[in-house]
């Protein structure tokens, strides 16, 4: 099926105050995450390489040594295996995360 439906997909907790809404293929899957205001993303690391982009509010991320406050339409890539972290800014933040290849923990 190529074609979804974003607003009545079925949201998954990922960690306190961080839900994703997830859809895959072969070989990407696309996480649209949504962080309430203040959430933390504790520091961690996969095999799979994450690209995303801010589609609202702000993010402080840090990957790897580096930490930058990103903003609507601002984009990462976080390398497979790299340490990463975040905090949701005042007003919270919706990011699409791109994952590869496809993590199996968030296909539901």
């Amino acid at each position: 099926m190529p074609f979804f439906d974003l607003e009545n997909r079925e949201r998954k907790s990922v960690v306190p105050g961080i839900d994703i809404r997830t859809f895959w293929g072969e070989e990407i899957l696309l996480s649209v995450a949504d962080l309430e205001p203040g959430a933390v993303l504790p520091t961690h690391s996969h095999p799979h390489e994450q690209g995303g982009v801010i589609l609202s509010g702000e993010l402080t991320l840090t990957i790897g040594d580096e930490t930058r406050v990103l903003h609507v339409g601002d984009m990462y890539i976080a390398p497979g295996g790299v340490e990463h972290s975040g905090v949701a800014g005042p007003e919270g933040c919706v990011a699409l995360d791109i994952f590869s290849p496809v993590r199996e923990e968030y296909k539901y």
